[in-house]
């Protein structure tokens, strides 16, 4: 017979059931990266506009749009080779606090349009989970 789990191990269940470990660690960084004024209104904002991403009713709140996502590219491509290998961009997934699953073989090269293209996908997964 299996031991009853504790209160405090059912908590740690639940959080990572509902996976709110990983939703406040996004809007903590949308509210480092935007230092918003009035961070509550804020963050109802946040989650307002993750349900209705939900919906299809609009965008979910991002942390990078096409100029920053160019930017970290060029950061990654210094040599202005026009490509990054997979293993830069697994590791800019990372940073990002996104799912590496599913890259493409290491002998591939990504290009500025694909790694918009991928991250911002990989964006949308990260929202549509919540």
């Amino acid at each position: 017979m299996a031991a009853p789990r504790s209160a405090e191990q059912q908590g740690r269940d639940y959080l990572e059931r509902h996976r709110l470990p990983a939703l406040l660690e996004h809007l903590s960084a949308l509210l480092l990266y935007h230092r918003p004024e009035r961070p509550r209104e804020f963050l109802m904002a946040a989650l307002e506009q993750v349900a209705a991403g939900r919906h299809g009713e609009g965008r979910y709140p991002g942390l990078m749009d096409d100029a920053n996502l160019a930017a970290m590219f060029e950061l990654l491509d210094p040599a202005g080779q026009g490509h990054i290998s997979v293993v830069q961009y697994r590791e800019a997934l990372k940073t990002l606090g996104l799912s590496t699953e599913g890259l493409p073989p290491e002998d591939v090269t990504i290009t500025l349009d694909t790694f918009k293209e991928e991250v911002n996908k990989k964006m949308l997964e990260m929202w549509a989970a919540y």
